[in-house]
């Protein structure tokens, strides 16, 4: 069998570094009772989760999102204008990927979010503190489009496991949506210079409502991600550092049904997020932060003031 050249084993180099890089944020009338969650910004550009080589790859995900800023339209809004005060949630995720060739596999991910919410009932505030199993994600992924899978489409179900039934927060607060979503998306990554040693990529999810329950239906959202990554910054033979930095842009529409509130639901969002990876071995660490440079929110919504993931993953 012909050897594969140096140009070639140092694309799939460069790939494997791309891939990983995409774990990006990879893109949040009367007194409003509305938030954005915006947690599709999670699960866009889920890096780690994207096809490196043959086998297997788990990972564990730690993001975090403070939502306390009152935002209306393109900018900041009273806090007497919006009933909801404040979102804090903790994002636990359990990822596993598996390729069974270099053309298809599969990926599961399983959140458990911790959440507390604080609202004003009836002039009172009112706290909430919950934790559930959130909507699992089950997704296949086809990456034969060439040799190096840099190039790859991503089908599959977000299904109704998540609590949507906890007593006090309104159906867009909960953690579960009670729906099942198709998952429909793509990613392509390239070389920006001649050595390989900047590299871009680009990321596209679809997430949209197949079912209602309980008379409430979520918008439908799209995330895309874009990026440049230095995949230079060897370390030694085993270890490697790199930055990466995102765009991201999501697009959520309003929620629709009878227990929904589409006044104050969707929205439209770009975000820049800064992040540092470290490589050894089989084992990858990612630490990222996302800042909003802009904002449009429907009615009024609680924002974040910044969005923070970590993650570390192992290939076997």
């Amino acid at each position: 069998m012909k050897s594969p050249s140096r140009f070639g084993r140092r694309r799939v180099a460069v790939c494997v570094g791309m891939i990983l890089g995409l774990v990006a944020f990879i893109a949040f009338p009367d007194r409003a009772k509305a938030c954005a969650c915006g947690c599709g910004v999670f699960e866009v550009g889920s890096g780690l989760m994207r096809p490196i080589q043959v086998g297997g790859f788990a990972s564990f995900e730690y993001d975090y999102m403070n939502q306390n800023q009152n935002w209306s339209g393109t900018s900041k809004a009273p806090a007497e204008d919006n009933d909801d005060k404040q979102i804090r949630t903790n994002f636990y995720n359990a990822n596993f990927q598996y390729m069974f060739n270099t053309k298809w596999g599969v990926l599961a991910n399983v959140p458990v979010w911790n959440r507390y919410f604080l609202t004003a009932d009836d002039g009172e505030l009112a706290a909430y503190h919950y934790t559930s199993l959130g909507d699992i994600r089950l997704t296949g992924v086809y990456s034969g489009f060439s040799e190096d899978m840099c190039t790859g489409v991503t089908f599959g179900l977000k299904l109704p496991t998540g609590d949507y039934t906890y007593p006090g927060p309104d159906r867009d607060n909960q953690i579960g949506t009670g729906s099942v979503n198709s998952l429909v998306g793509g990613y392509h990554q390239g070389s920006l210079t001649r050595d390989n040693s900047w590299a871009w990529f680009a990321q596209v999810l679809w997430d949209n409502a197949l079912t209602w329950r309980n008379g409430y239906r979520p918008g439908d959202e799209v995330d895309l991600a874009a990026g440049v990554y230095f995949n230079a910054g060897q370390l030694s033979s085993k270890s490697s550092i790199a930055p990466v930095l995102t765009v991201l842009f999501s697009q959520r529409w309003r929620d629709t049904g009878d227990e929904a509130d589409p006044d104050n639901t969707g929205f439209t969002r770009v975000l820049i997020a800064p992040a540092i990876q470290f490589t050894y071995s089989d084992i990858q660490v990612f630490a990222q932060v996302g800042f909003p440079v802009y904002q449009n929110m429907n009615g009024n919504q609680l924002v974040s003031k910044e969005y923070y993931k970590f993650s570390i993953g192992y290939s076997f």
